[in-house]
């Protein structure tokens, strides 16, 4: 699939966002072709200064973008990116709720001058009574359930990853595209919104419906009553973790007989799945031991050639040489601001058979300034003349 035959090729972009809800949603929107202008202040994202477990996010969430370093508080920036916004199809933003509006960039304001715009705002919660609550994705997961679900009772625990902000990107992509096929009806833009509050409460909806069919209350992941027998962590041989699961009366047959257990296949008391999963407290004790002899290549190459479901516990790190994810292209090569050569993971879909790749490498701050500016008709003059007064930076 060539540059030109993505899907929103054409689709001019331009972003002002940070951390990790935005950029998704940009990213996506990158991916499938669009020219997403990442909009800086000229001291850059802070995005891209982050340590520890935020250290990785500019890399991962801005490939395919550009980035333009302007002064949105002087005047002449100010009005160079509402002429850029004037010609675009779609404004993103993920800030507090106002600072748009304080800059006149809010949608009311630039529909006026740009009736078919799509603006997508990305905020901790939709309007309503949260809606000026400063949120986090760690905020939202402990007041929407989440954390409570994925820690052991009493001691809430944050999901691995930044799922709200992650999947609320993502649903602010959706809504772009949605208004996007709305625009072609009605010939005017709208605005969206997405939400991590909502969002969380999305995830938990599983949980809350539970409660409603069930009357009883979910327990946390760590002490539920599992839908299946065999839905374990096991330690194994040379102090080795593998998850392992049966979940149906017929994987129950082939793991029987892959491991020699005719004692449990015959067992009456073992014959459905709902009854091995009255019986989890005698019988995980008995299999954890049975199968500890094993290594974990030895369950896994079992697992895998009967089809029953298996997982090396991996960890973040290892899966940048994940043999699957290299020869499938899962894996493209980037490079990153620093130039620093990796290779970094693509969105999880094909469309004709291939991965959406890199076309562009997370930008250096500034490093699309000069060419944006130029193909928006400014002269050589007036660019140098908005460097010379700090408006814009460049690299």
């Amino acid at each position: 699939m060539t540059e030109q035959t993505l899907p929103y090729a054409g689709l001019k972009v331009i972003e002002f966002t940070h951390m990790v809800m935005g950029p998704t949603c940009g990213l996506i929107l990158a991916d499938l072709g669009a020219d997403v202008i990442k909009i800086e202040p000229l001291k850059g994202d802070n995005t891209r200064h982050l340590l520890g477990s935020g250290a990785g996010f500019f890399s991962a969430f801005n490939r395919n973008k550009k980035s333009l370093a302007v002064d949105l508080k002087s005047e002449q920036g100010l009005a160079l990116v509402k002429d850029l916004i004037s010609s675009a199809d779609v404004v993103s933003e993920n800030f507090k709720p106002g600072t748009m509006k304080k800059l006149g960039l809010d949608y009311e304001s630039l529909s006026e001058r740009n009736p078919g715009l799509v603006y997508v705002s990305h905020k901790g919660f939709l309007p309503g009574p949260y809606e000026h609550r400063t949120a986090l994705d760690e905020v939202v997961q402990m007041m929407g359930g989440l954390a409570y679900m994925t820690g052991r009772k009493g001691d809430p625990v944050r999901a691995g990853t930044s799922v709200n902000d992650i999947m609320g990107g993502m649903f602010g992509a959706i809504g772009v595209m949605a208004a996007l096929k709305a625009r072609e009806q009605t010939g005017r833009g709208q605005q969206v919104q997405s939400a991590l509050f909502e969002n969380n409460i999305f995830l938990v909806a599983q949980h809350m419906m539970q409660y409603v069919v069930t009357g009883k209350a979910p327990d946390p992941m760590p002490s539920r009553i599992s839908a299946w027998a065999i839905y374990d962590v096991f330690n194994v041989k040379d102090g080795e973790q593998i998850f392992l699961a049966v979940v149906s009366d017929t994987q129950w047959r082939i793991f029987c007989d892959a491991f020699g257990l005719p004692e449990l296949l015959n067992n009456p008391a073992l014959e459905t799945n709902n009854q091995r999963v009255l019986a989890r407290s005698w019988l995980l004790p008995m299999l954890q031991k049975r199968l500890a002899v094993y290594s974990k290549a030895e369950l896994a190459e079992v697992f895998e050639a009967n089809g029953l479901p298996f997982a090396p516990i991996a960890r973040p790190e290892e899966l940048l040489q994940d043999e699957h994810l290299l020869e499938t292209g899962g894996l493209a090569p980037m490079q990153m601001p620093d130039g620093r050569e990796t290779n970094v993971p693509l969105l999880p879909i094909c469309m004709d058979g291939q991965r959406l790749g890199v076309r562009l490498n997370p930008p250096r701050l500034g490093e699309h300034t000069l060419s944006i500016l130029q193909n928006a008709g400014l002269s050589d003059a007036q660019i140098n003349t908005l460097l010379e007064n700090n408006v814009i930076a460049t690299q």
